[in-house]
């Protein structure tokens, strides 16, 4: 059973940082791409970065590129999203998500992705 555990939120002002982490079970780590999306109050879900299997390539979305980083250690089977300068539109429920596997090519839509955490809520103030 596959298992994504996030944790690492919480509230930060304007222009500070977190770092999300994600712990993957049950399934073998270095076959996934994996992903963090977030989906902010009355909003759809969105894609925020992703890292491919072999941890060699990474994408950001345009609004976090250069504030955002994703990482990836496969000795702990865990993947972090680094976010610096955060700002309040940044306010979301953050979700860790893994791909069928099979190191397919890196993809950053949601039907992309079968297996979703239970999310970790950031909120930053203004």
């Amino acid at each position: 059973q596959v298992q994504l555990v996030e944790s690492g939120g919480g509230l930060v002002h304007t222009g500070g940082s977190l770092r999300l982490s994600c712990a993957a079970s049950g399934l073998a780590f270095s076959m996934h791409n994996m992903g963090w999306f977030r989906q902010a109050p009355g909003k759809e879900r969105e894609f925020v970065a992703a890292i491919n299997w072999s941890g060699d390539y990474a994408y950001s979305a345009d609004s976090e590129r250069g504030r955002f980083t994703i990482s990836r250690d496969y000795a702990k089977s865990t993947v972090d999203l680094e976010m610096n300068s955060l700002k309040p539109e940044d306010t979301a429920v953050y979700y860790c998500a893994a791909d069928r596997g099979g190191r397919q090519r890196l993809e950053i839509t949601l039907r992309d992705y079968s297996h979703w955490g239970q999310g970790t809520q950031v909120t930053v103030s203004s």
